[in-house]
């Protein structure tokens, strides 16, 4: 197995030989199972564990492999289990807040060159979220792609007016509208997934993901689960986030449909993402104005003259706050974590000494 078809370039390559140790090797993560890794190296897939080293040295979730993720491994047992003794710098990382009160990053995938974001043209179709999920890709300096799923249950003008509003709203990222069990754009979509560059479909349960995956790969691979009638929520069909090498070349990343996608520390996602009013930003009478009541704000200006529309407003000073609330939080808990943290050195040397 070649490297560079799994992603491995130099710039990877100048990172890994700060490994002085000439039996590390480089291996990409394909998969995540709890406590269980899969690697992809030249001699094909691995099974692979963290050293008690690097799983005890994490301060952070970010400290710990994903998928996608380039780590340097010894391989043992005739190939068939490799150490993970390190993680590579990652080009492009994609992470949100931990689902429920705990404030920590939790990682979806790494070194992502496209990230799909997946939307159904039937139940799933809202702005707000999408929104949200191309925040949480620019963050992540992740290029987003719009995939419109589901086409053949709607009619043509239908997904016509679906792409206004997308338009209407400010988003000017790229819009695939496509059926994968009609055939409708599918072809189109297959075009985009280049030879050796990465790609992640990210979306809710239900919105077809795995069945757009399936028919990418010819067969029926990876388990498909419907949408409730009732509301259009869907069931999880994807387990676990997982790597996958298309027939093309294209590498592709499915993962677990999100009910949940809260952003923390991601300022400069919100300000890609909203364009027109980071541009207004800079024309603000005050360098720190939160656009909210300031004498000489730019944005409100635009917003009272219908410049600016008051759902895209709303949407970004909701993302902005949450964003920063959650920030604030992590780095409470994290000063916290370290005070403790030398409490207890200083115990368990006051110990020692006795």
């Amino acid at each position: 197995m070649d490297l560079r078809d799994l992603g491995y370039d130099s710039w990877f390559q100048q990172h890994k030989e700060t490994y002085e140790d000439p039996l590390m090797r480089p291996a990409r993560v394909s998969g995540v199972d709890r406590d269980r890794y899969t690697v992809l190296s030249e001699t094909g897939e691995i099974t692979a564990e963290l050293t008690g080293k690097l799983r005890f040295a994490a301060e952070t979730s970010e400290d710990i492999p994903c998928v996608g993720d380039w780590v340097v491994v010894h391989t043992h047992n005739e190939e068939t289990l490799a150490i993970i003794h390190g993680v590579l710098p990652r080009k492009t990382l994609l992470r949100r807040k931990t689902p429920g009160k705990e404030m920590e990053f939790q990682l979806i995938a790494a070194n992502i060159d496209v990230a799909c974001i997946v939307q159904s043209c039937e139940f799933d179709f809202n702005i707000r979220r999408l929104e949200r999920y191309l925040v949480a890709a620019k963050d992540g300096n992740i290029e987003p792609l719009i995939v419109l799923t589901k086409t053949d249950l709607v009619t043509p003008e239908e997904v016509t007016a679906l792409v206004g509003e997308i338009r209407d709203s400010g988003i000017a990222e790229t819009v695939c509208p496509l059926s994968a069990t009609a055939g409708q754009g599918l072809e189109e979509f297959r075009t985009r997934l280049v030879r050796g560059k990465t790609f992640c479909l990210l979306g809710s349960s239900g919105v077809g993901k795995t069945t757009l995956l399936n028919h990418l790969l010819g067969a029926e691979v990876f388990e498909t689960a419907s949408v409730r009638e009732k509301d259009g929520k869907g069931r999880h069909a994807t387990a676990r986030r997982q790597l996958i090498a298309l027939d093309n070349g294209a590498l592709l990343i499915d993962t677990p449909g999100m009910r949940e996608l809260a952003l923390m520390g991601a300022e400069s996602g919100i300000d890609e993402s909203f364009p027109e009013i980071s541009e207004l930003t800079g024309q603000c009478r005050f360098a720190d104005c939160t656009h909210t009541q300031e004498v000489g704000c730019a944005v409100l200006a635009a917003l009272e003259d219908g410049r600016l529309s008051q759902e895209r407003y709303e949407s970004y000073r909701k993302l902005v706050k949450e964003s920063a609330y959650h920030e604030m939080s992590h780095l409470e808990r994290r000063k916290r974590d370290k005070k403790f943290g030398r409490l207890v050195k200083s115990v368990l040397k006051h110990h020692k000494k006795r």
